[in-house]
């Protein structure tokens, strides 16, 4: 039984010879297709090289992100940007100098800059949507309130001047009442208690009438001024209302557009000085 395992095993080892030539030939095709690409390289010139990366960072300048949060696609297009120079810089062809270097690695700081700054407005997007939120709430509690305090203003100026009017009407019936009073001639403190009694009685509508009309005049401008406070609020919450629509409006477009296309146009016209000062090949 021991001679049949190595027999096993010694078949084995006559048959794994037979996949090797497979591996050294797909190794084989690979150098030369690397061979290949290598020598194709080689053959194009500095123009050539700068005219494919310029057509390469004109696609990224003109991509436009459609579907919101656009931050999730900042990373990919600033490893594919910075892969297209990075491309552009090692090709033999192609001779960098420092001046080249200091302007494309300030050019990728400042795009870097705008898109963080993008990505924290998008961050603030939620933050904004429940600021309008509230803030419709408290446009709606505001008329409502309004609503209420103008329904008890109301209320009470009925009942005040109900009470007031109730008050009048029975100091006229006393007053008339009084008027209508006969005294014999002889009745002098009679007549004259009568008198004191009707100027009394005068001078007590006199003052009610003047006390109902200040308590019409207090309700109208209690009331007038229930309404400026109220118009005073509405209006300050619809300017938040229409300042908070414009900034969500304005996180629903893609806000990096400007600032990704600034520095593929710079990367642009650095690359083509960089080509006016090397030596056509």
């Amino acid at each position: 039984m021991s001679f049949r395992q190595q027999s096993s095993r010694r078949g084995v080892n006559r048959q794994s010879p037979k996949v090797a030539p497979d591996k050294k030939a797909k190794a084989k095709k690979q150098r030369q297709g690397a061979k290949y690409l290598q020598e194709q390289t080689l053959q194009m010139s500095s123009q050539e090289v700068a005219q494919r990366t310029l057509n390469s960072i004109e696609r990224l300048g003109n991509q436009i992100f459609a579907l919101s949060p656009f931050s999730n696609y900042f990373d990919d297009w600033l490893i594919s940007l910075r892969q297209i120079v990075e491309e552009f810089e090692s090709n033999l062809a192609i001779s960098v100098d420092e001046q080249f270097q200091k302007t494309r690695t300030q050019i990728f700081l400042d795009v870097m800059e705008a898109l963080a700054q993008s990505k924290l407005a998008e961050a603030n997007l939620s933050t904004e949507a429940k600021a309008l939120v509230d803030n419709n709430h408290q446009i709606t509690k505001t008329d409502q309130e309004y609503a209420e305090k103008t329904r008890e203003l109301s209320n009470q100026r009925n009942i005040e001047i109900t009470r007031q009017t109730n008050q009048l009407r029975q100091l006229e019936e006393e007053l008339d009442a009084q008027q209508n009073v006969k005294f014999k001639f002889y009745q002098f403190n009679e007549k004259k208690r009568a008198q004191e009694k009707l100027d009394k009685l005068t001078k007590n509508l006199v003052d009610a009438k003047n006390k109902s009309a200040l308590t019409l005049k207090n309700f109208a401008t209690e009331q007038e001024k229930l309404h400026d406070n109220y118009e005073k609020q509405k209006q300050e919450l619809n300017q938040k209302s229409d300042r908070l629509h414009c900034e969500l409006e304005k996180l629903e477009t893609d806000t990096s557009i400007p600032a990704r296309q600034t520095a593929c146009n710079a990367l642009t016209n650095a690359i083509n000085e960089l080509i006016k000062q090397t030596p056509p090949t």
